[in-house]
Order: C-alpha cells, then structure tokens, then sequence
C-alpha cells in the first residue's frame, strides 16, 4: 500500500522545496519586450561616443540670492519639496500591503534627492558636489521604473528592472564624472521606457498608479530647467526656472501618493466589514 501510494505522488511532490522555489514560469511577452530594451539601453551606454564631462560648463543657475543666510536660497530651499513627498509618500506606505515593487525606493530617493541637490546648490561651483545631486536622482529614478515595471507587465519584471536600473543609475551617476553618456542614457532612456510602458495597460490586480501624470510632471519640470532665465525675467526677477523644476518634479510623486490612498488594503476592508456587522 505504501508504495502504491507513493507512486500516486505527483512527479512535483518528489521535487525538493528549495528546487520548486527556484523555478520560474515562462517569460510573458511583455517580460521579453522589457530584456530587449533594456539590452538596446545597455548597448547603448558601452557603445555610444564618450561625452566628456569637462567639455560641459557647470550651469549657471540665475537666482544667486541669499535669504535668511542660505545662498542660492530659492534653488536650495526648493528641495524641500522632494523632502515633503518623499516622507508623505513613505507614510502611506505604512497603511499598505499591496504598494508596487520599488514604490519605497522611489519615495527614499526623493528624500535623498533633497539633500543631495540641496548640498550641490549651496556651491553649484564645484563640480564634486554634483554626484550627490546625481545618486539621489538615480535611487528615485530606479524607484520609478520599478513601480512602471510592475504596474503594467508583471512584479517579477518590477523586481528585475529595479534592481538594474538602480546598479546601473548609481554607476552611471558616479561615472558622469568623466563619462555622461551612461547617465544621459539612463536618464532619457529611463524615461523612453516609462513612456511606452504608460501606452501599455495595467495588468490585472495593479494599484493602477498614473504613470502618464509622472511622466508629465518630469518633462514639466525639464522644460522649466531649461527656462531657467526666462523665467526668472517673466516673473519679474520673483522666481527662477530652476526653483520651479524642484517644485514640478516633486510633485511627480503626486499621482503615485495619490493611487496609494485610492482604496484601502483588502485586509483593512474587511475588517471594517467585520466591525460593523
């Protein structure tokens, strides 16, 4: 009997736990799409010319004013911005189970965002201090991706494009030093992969964050980067571009707080149900 019985297992029961837990399912055809770009976007930073770092100026921001002791203050004191986002998002994270891969990565390089570019806008002068700047950038960036990845193709795809997506922002920040393709590539490309993961639809269970309204807000706040003095002679000298490209790419984590208190966790639902019955 025993060992009819044991003949009757299914072929899967005889394989080891740790064997059945390393096994992954077929790719998805979205999954497939996603490796061949990021294969074209890593190709692309190894292959591409080199774009030497001293053969591009250090800006020149034009609000140079001092308020309260703080120079630069309205570049600096922006970034206050990323701070505020950065900690509400993460207090909504609390109240949920169901936040999309990379959702706390996204919200803790916001906050690093705000020291890193504050730190670079006190002296904007020394190029060193744009790395800070920059590793912030990378960590939100990778955040993001990571909550596109996963809304719209699968969490798996999330987790991968996570993590090589923050290896390579991180690497690619530090390497701008010298070499800013990487980080042109990770930066524009990045975002050329948001956009056509945006165009897809969310995937059955996702929070349903909008990515189109991220996405909107980064190009506003590139646009306003790029005005920094007409801006500053438009408002009549009040505020600059560039303290207006802080406040609009801050607010880009607005639609991703937003979806987070859309509805609540499917455990605090139902033990709300139970209370009142």
């Amino acid at each position: 009997m025993l060992r009819a019985r044991d003949q009757a297992q299914p072929a899967n029961a005889l394989v080891p736990p740790v064997v059945r837990r390393l096994s992954y399912a077929p790719l998805q055809t979205g999954e497939k799409y996603l490796i061949g770009a990021l294969l074209v976007l890593t190709l692309t930073a190894l292959l591409a010319p080199t774009m030497p770092a001293a053969a591009w100026h250090i800006p020149h921001f034009v609000d140079s004013r001092t308020f309260l002791g703080v120079p630069n203050a309205g570049d600096v004191l922006s970034n206050l911005a990323f701070l505020a986002m950065g900690v509400w998002g993460s207090e909504r994270l609390r109240a949920r189970h169901d936040a999309p891969v990379g959702a706390n990565w996204f919200f803790v390089g916001l906050i690093l965002t705000c020291l890193g570019s504050g730190f670079y806008h006190l002296d904007p002068d020394v190029p060193q201090r744009l790395i800070a700047d920059r590793l912030g950038m990378a960590v939100a960036f990778a955040g993001f991706l990571g909550i596109a990845a996963s809304e719209r193709t699968s969490t798996r795809a999330g987790e991968t494009v996570l993590v090589l997506a923050m290896v390579a922002g991180l690497l690619a920040a530090w390497v701008a030093r010298e070499n800013l393709t990487p980080w042109v590539v990770v930066q524009f490309g990045g975002m050329a992969l948001a956009v056509g993961l945006a165009l897809t639809r969310p995937r059955p269970g996702a929070l349903g964050v909008p990515l189109g309204g991220v996405i909107v807000f980064y190009v506003l706040a590139k646009l306003f980067e790029l005005g920094d003095v007409t801006v500053f002679e438009a408002t009549g000298h009040m505020v600059s571009g560039h303290t207006l490209k802080h406040l609009a790419a801050a607010l880009a984590a607005w639609p991703v707080i937003r979806a987070l208190g859309s509805r609540p966790c499917t455990h605090q639902a139902a033990g709300r149900r139970l209370m009142s019955a």
